[in-house]
């Protein structure tokens, strides 16, 4: 599968990401009760934020899923572990469908990977999943994250793990 990304547009997707991010299968994403001007204001703030990007995945054209990439030493993770230069975080959200496609999941994940590994300065991919998100594990592992450890977010548990270039690669050549 082949996709594109282009930056999201706060006001124009905020109705897609609103059913996208409200759906009981994003229970993880923690916008269930969001509103759809709740989801304009959190994107329009990541718009805003030199160190938090978002994104959509496209396929066709079309919108198939959400990437955010940020700067874990501004970001989500500050205080919570030591960044090292050419870190970068990362979140990704598949929508809900009626028609599940055998291997998406992974296809996205490693688009993603791949297109944060675009960045020269890109050394390593953090991720911190909620500790009981056993099907974004799997995922994380299959494309080559590490955990190194559990760690306490204002939110949740999470599982602190890591993915440098050299692993992606790896990964991606045994699959």
């Amino acid at each position: 599968m082949t996709f594109t990304f282009r930056p999201l547009d706060p006001l124009k997707d905020a109705e897609l990401l609103h059913a996208w991010v409200t759906h009981a299968k994003a229970a993880f994403w923690m916008m269930q009760d969001a509103k759809l001007e709740d989801v304009e204001r959190a994107y329009m703030e990541i718009a805003a934020d030199e160190h938090h990007h978002a994104y959509l995945g496209l396929r066709d054209g079309e919108p198939v899923f959400l990437m955010e990439k940020y700067d874990p030493a501004h970001r989500e993770l500050v205080g919570l572990y030591e960044p090292l230069p050419g870190d970068v975080g990362m979140h990704f959200l598949t929508p809900p469908t009626d028609t599940p496609v055998h291997g998406f999941t992974r296809s996205v994940i490693t688009a993603v990977m791949a297109f944060l590994f675009e960045d020269p300065a890109t050394a390593r991919v953090v991720v911190e999943p909620d500790v009981s998100n056993t099907a974004v594990h799997a995922l994380n592992a299959a494309v080559g994250f590490v955990p190194e450890r559990e760690i306490d977010k204002p939110e949740k548990r999470a599982l602190l793990s890591f993915c440098t270039r050299e692993r992606f690669e790896k990964a991606v050549e045994r699959a």
